[in-house]
């Protein structure tokens, strides 16, 4: 017998294997359709400087966009932005970049800012957005070439150019937050809200 009450699975306007994992694992059935939008874009037009607002809006946005093509469906949107003060980052387009990224952040601690949005209906029926703070280690040079060595192409897959739950960890001395809310899921009180609407079973 499912956990999962609704009729049609969600709709996740995502690319991330890791956020579709997660769902699945949780008893959460999903189908896969990238939200399509320019997000830098998207962030200039509302001139937001608060990296969580930003996350927030980039779920919304990309929740909405998909939602167009799915009439009738449940539609989640998700996005992660990453702060070291007042300075954004993004994901790195190479190695090179991806290497200066780690060099910024190293020896220091920096905020991950997670979003989830829900539309349905053409409307936002969920949003949630929480915060993790992460302080780097001061590795050696050496290490962070081994290590961009050993990672490859993933080093560009995220931003910040790692993923915790792989090698990532071994550049990190702390990790403040919920372990979800690092992975770019805010999945509890995804979790909790999908409950209370009726989707999964309490």
């Amino acid at each position: 017998m499912s956990l999962w009450l609704a009729a049609r699975p969600l709709v996740l306007a995502s690319k991330s294997a890791v956020r579709r994992a997660l769902l699945e694992a949780a008893g959460v059935p999903v189908e896969i359709a990238p939200a399509d939008i320019d997000e830098r874009a998207v962030e200039a037009r509302a001139g937001l400087d608060d990296a969580g607002m930003a996350a927030a809006l980039l779920a919304r946005e990309k929740a909405k966009a998909v939602a167009q093509n799915h009439p009738g469906r449940m539609v989640l949107g998700a996005d992660q932005t990453l702060a070291l003060g007042h300075r954004r980052f993004s994901k790195a387009p190479d190695r090179a970049a991806a290497r200066d990224q780690l060099m910024a952040l190293r020896g220091k601690t920096h905020t991950l800012h997670s979003a989830v949005a829900v539309v349905a209906a053409g409307a936002v029926v969920f949003e949630h957005v929480d915060a993790a703070h992460l302080t780097m280690r001061a590795f050696s040079d050496g290490f962070l070439d081994r290590y961009l060595d050993a990672v490859g192409a993933a080093a560009t897959a995220s931003v910040g150019g790692y993923q915790l739950e792989g090698a990532g960890i071994q550049l990190f001395d702390r990790v403040e937050g919920d372990y979800f809310t690092v992975l770019g899921l805010p999945l509890l009180p995804l979790l909790d809200w999908l409950r209370r609407a009726g989707h999964l079973a309490k």
